[in-house]
């Protein structure tokens, strides 16, 4: 989005009742300027709200009208067609119909109401949908790939369901493609805020600029954040009373600091696969374990190691029980639920099995982490001499080999790396395969973290104890 495109989208901000201004300052030309602006975050990829000015906990930031929200109501009611056409579908989803209405929306082009909003979304995501073969086999973990595969056949069963209504409502060819559903998809899945009377959720114009900072393990997410001096949500959601969308100060900001906004606690799996990035440092990031809990009754998603390397506490609990023999299980199962140490002969079994697991899983993977760092550097630095002069090595040679497989993918050749600019889709693909490397990157050093936890964990029960560790 150019300069002059984002100051027409934020006077059409100011017009439409958007407002960072607090009650009484007089109206603007511009939606911001008061409480926040736009500003520059090169490490948090580009554009996002920073703060105008000294920012106190709890203040309000800004104030989107409901009549300013794009979700099925306002959409359906400026289009009576659409409206009539939609009744005659029940069966979609909230969210189907919802994508039919942003399309129908983007296909009026400039005699949409919602043209200046609409023109500055992106155009393409980064979510697992949009991931090709390439960048999902780079996971190189079954369940990223799974993952994957199970996102774009939800989305393409949901585009064949609702081509018939795309279709009747005459949309041009172009936005009955899947290519279009899945840009639709993508923008709602990523972009959409919460709003109680639609489960689809809402498009919030100018809200939706906020960047994404991680709960810590323990904090409350956005749908319970009270702070008790202020008495309301610290993030932001719909308020009945004043008829509009509110977003608050989660914290103090100084001057130019980027104002982040916590909507959910996701793994970075959940976050590529909803949002379309990951964070380097997520205290919610998890491997899932699959272990054979016997007739422990664990989900499937409660059996991980956290981000910090530590067994969580259904995994720790179920591997204690289960070294126990059956027949006793039921007399130490309320110290192993109660997070308890059974005994040190079997914590020391429990730590052992855990490691020899993550061993296993380390050892399947095609790479390791130093490989992984070596790829990354040079993916970032794909366009400089960095290849020539620092690939050398034998690990130098295994990303090499990687490196080309990216090359042969999008028919480039090794003269045309340091070309500028490169075919657009092979940038694009060039940022999800980095991500899938930094993905499982994070994904090996969990494990290694949790070895490292098993192995200090043995040597303090044998020091304390004097039980030996074999």
């Amino acid at each position: 989005m150019g300069d002059q495109e984002l100051a027409e989208f934020l006077r059409w901000g100011a017009m439409v009742g958007i407002s960072d201004a607090s009650p009484g300052f007089p109206p603007s030309s511009s939606c911001l300027g008061h409480t926040l602006c736009i500003s520059n975050f090169p490490e948090a990829g580009g554009r996002a709200l920073a703060a105008a000015r000294e920012l106190r906990k709890g203040e309000t930031i800004l104030k989107v009208p409901r009549s300013a929200l794009m979700c099925r109501a306002s959409l359906l009611k400026g289009d009576k067609c659409l409206a009539a056409s939609v009744e005659r579908y029940p069966h979609l989803s909230p969210t189907q119909v919802l994508a039919v209405c942003l399309l129908s929306e983007v296909c009026k082009g400039k005699d949409s109401q919602w043209y200046p909003y609409l023109i500055q979304l992106p155009r393409s995501y980064d979510l697992l949908v949009n991931f090709g073969q390439f960048e999902v086999q780079a996971f190189q973990v079954d369940d990223a790939i799974y993952a994957s595969k199970q996102a774009v056949s939800k989305v393409q069963y949901d585009w064949k369901e609702a081509k018939r209504l795309m279709e009747d409502i005459s949309l041009r060819p172009q936005f009955l493609t899947f290519r279009s559903w899945l840009w639709a998809f993508a923008t709602i899945s990523s972009r959409t805020l919460h709003i109680p009377w639609d489960k689809a959720g809402c498009l919030c114009p100018v809200g939706d600029l906020f960047n994404y900072e991680a709960p810590g393990i323990d904090a409350p997410t956005l749908d319970n954040e009270v702070d008790e001096d202020f008495n309301r949500l610290t993030d932001g959601g719909c308020e009945e009373d004043r008829n509009a969308y509110c977003f608050y100060a989660r914290q103090s900001y100084s001057r130019g600091e980027q104002v982040l906004l916590r909507y959910g606690t996701y793994s970075n799996l959940e976050l590529l696969e909803h949002y379309g990035f990951l964070l380097r440092h997520n205290p919610n990031d998890k491997v899932l374990i699959h272990y054979q809990s016997g007739n422990l009754s664990w989900t499937r998603e409660a059996l991980h190691i956290q981000s910090d390397g530590k067994p969580s506490f259904a995994l720790l609990c179920a591997m204690r029980l289960s070294i126990i023999p059956p027949n006793q299980r039921k007399a130490v199962g309320h110290l192993a639920h109660a997070g308890l140490m059974l005994s040190v002969v079997n914590e020391i079994a429990v730590m052992k099995s855990l490691s020899k697991l993550c061993e296993d899983l380390l050892s399947k993977l095609p790479s390791s982490m130093e490989e992984d760092c070596l790829l990354l550097e040079a993916v970032e630095n794909i366009h400089s001499d960095f290849l020539s002069s620092h690939l050398h090595s034998n690990k130098g040679m295994v990303v090499t080999d990687q490196l080309n497989a990216f090359l042969q993918t999008h028919d480039l050749k090794k003269e045309h790396i340091l070309e500028l600019p490169w075919p657009k889709r092979a940038e694009r693909s060039l940022g999800r395969w980095k991500l899938a490397v930094q993905w499982r990157l994070g994904y090996k050093k969990i494990l290694h973290s949790c070895i490292r936890h098993c192995s200090e964990t043995i040597e303090h029960l044998v020091s304390d104890t004097n039980e030996p560790a074999t």
